[in-house]
């Protein structure tokens, strides 16, 4: 199970998710967005309106997060019963409550009802998985694949074995988190609430005690988290931080200074709270007020957006190598564009402007008018400069090998405005090449009428990245526009082509 799916990434094409509330929603949604079939099974009678809110709020954040062009959407199915969802599935997610007896019964059911090659992950937040594999005929194939919430952004797992997990079910799993752009540790020993939920359990529960001791409200104590150690925390965690505070002699003398100090009575964590009526009114009033009237759909969308930006700014990080979950980022963009590239409809007509791009105004792409904004144009008309560049063999490995064009000039002109939902089509027109230059227009089309929104005009330089100047392309990608450009050069210039800004009403004028 190595070889990629068609118009997918990972090695699945199939899976089942049973329970589909936040966290169930959220796997959905990423398997779906790497191109696989979901069938669901979710007894909630509102279960389809939120997994499709859900599912809504991912491709919102993808398009905010990526421009790379994702695989064609999975096929989602809902399920009246368990064995119908998981009849076929290559990996079944379960997601049901954090009840024991509950989590037994659920996975039995899909242990008898799965194809016996199956990958079967349990959401559990806490629970052992030698203590979820009793009873099971296949216990061998049961994991934990603990999450974070929101699933289709944040791409850890804990993969937890329980004592019949086999290695091979292990590393099979970690491979269809690879795929679909989730990094799976593989926690060595099981203990409850496994690694991540011990260390929140220990600031949650010192967080409760200062808010009932009133040392702070609940505003106050998620201000110092968010505008402290979060930050450092969301790209180099707990002990690099501590490596770097230690100075030049790092963390052995970052202990030897500060280690003393974990004998002091600063804490309770060995206390546990009372929850009592009234702490659970304070904590829900403060709660209420710092929500300051926002739903959780909206809050929900705000926490997206930021954690597109700290990913997009981890991936720029190291002159673009990226650091932490950037760095995963970039590697499943190269991915995905190398399955783009890999994925050829055909040969395009050269006799006419190339079609080589398609696309939809997603939510994230409106401004405050309500239409597509400025910039989202420019990403449109880059898409389809790549895809051109992939056609005549500018692809990732040529890029990665020392050698890319570059543009150079861009001259965009907006004639209509775009609406949510809208198809994008763009069309590229070569006006000239020669051995280091590609002068080229495209075209903006929406909507089902086809409607002309735009239109940019390119020249595109040829350049060795690593020598920082100006070269000619290799013959192999002269050989793979020459054709183009021939054909091209018997169109008509399209309207638009050379005209500088401001022309058209100057002309008007006179």
């Amino acid at each position: 199970m190595t070889a990629t799916i068609p118009g997918g990434l990972a090695p699945i094409s199939r899976a089942a998710a049973i329970g589909g509330g936040v966290i169930g929603g959220g796997w959905i949604a990423r398997f779906l967005l790497a191109g696989i079939d979901m069938k669901v099974f979710d007894p909630h009678p509102e279960a389809q309106r939120i997994v499709a809110e859900v599912i809504a709020n991912a491709e919102r954040a993808y398009g905010l997060l990526t421009s790379a062009p994702l695989p064609a959407r999975g096929r989602l199915t809902f399920c009246a019963s368990v064995a119908e969802a998981v009849a076929d599935a290559q990996w079944v997610q379960e997601s049901v409550p954090e009840r024991l007896d509950l989590k037994r019964r659920v996975l039995a059911e899909i242990d008898a009802a799965a194809p016996a090659e199956a990958l079967i992950g349990s959401s559990t937040s806490g629970l052992k998985p030698t203590d979820l594999q009793e009873a099971l005929a296949h216990p061998e194939r049961l994991f934990v694949a603990h999450p974070y919430n929101p699933v289709y952004l944040l791409p850890l797992v804990e993969i937890v074995g329980g004592a019949a997990t086999t290695p091979a079910t292990v590393a099979r799993a970690k491979q269809v988190l690879e795929a679909i752009g989730m990094k799976g540790v593989v926690i060595a020993r099981e203990i409850e609430a496994f690694v991540g939920d011990r260390l929140l359990e220990a600031l949650w529960r010192e967080a409760l005690w200062l808010i009932k001791d009133d040392i702070c409200d609940v505003e106050t104590l998620d201000d110092v988290i968010r505008y402290s150690f979060g930050l450092r925390w969301a790209q180099m965690g707990l002990f690099q931080t501590y490596r770097i505070a230690g100075g030049e002699a790092g963390m052995r003398h970052f202990l030897a200074q500060f280690g003393p100090c974990l004998q002091w009575p600063w804490t309770k964590l060995t206390d546990v709270v009372d929850l009592d009526d009234a702490l659970v009114e304070k904590i829900g009033a403060q709660s209420d007020a710092q929500a300051a009237g926002l739903s959780i759909r909206e809050l929900e969308r705000i926490r997206d957006e930021n954690l597109v930006g700290i990913v997009q700014a981890l991936k720029a990080s190291r002159g673009g190598e990226g650091w932490g979950a950037g760095a995963l980022l970039g590697d499943f963009e190269r991915r995905l564009w190398a399955a783009a590239g890999g994925e050829s409809a055909g040969a395009p007509d050269i006799a006419a402007p190339l079609a080589l791009h398609e696309a939809r105004v997603s939510p994230a792409w409106i401004d405050y008018n309500g239409h597509m904004t400025e910039h989202r144009y420019l990403q449109a008309f880059g898409d389809a400069t790549d895809a051109l560049l992939r056609l005549i063999g500018v692809d990732l490995a040529y890029v990665e090998a020392g050698r890319s064009y570059y543009t150079v000039e861009t001259h965009i002109r907006h004639l209509d405005e775009a609406r949510l939902g809208e198809a994008l089509r763009v069309t590229t027109q070569l006006l000239a090449v020669d051995g280091k230059r590609i002068h080229l227009f495209h075209r903006l089309f929406a909507g089902p009428e086809g409607r002309e929104i735009a239109t940019a005009e390119q020249m595109l330089l040829h350049v060795d990245t690593r020598a920082g100047r100006a070269v000619p392309a290799p013959e192999a990608v002269l050989a793979g526009l020459s054709p183009i450009a021939q054909a091209h050069a018997r169109l008509a210039a399209p309207e638009g082509a050379g005209r500088s800004v401001g022309a058209k009403r100057v002309a008007e004028a006179v």
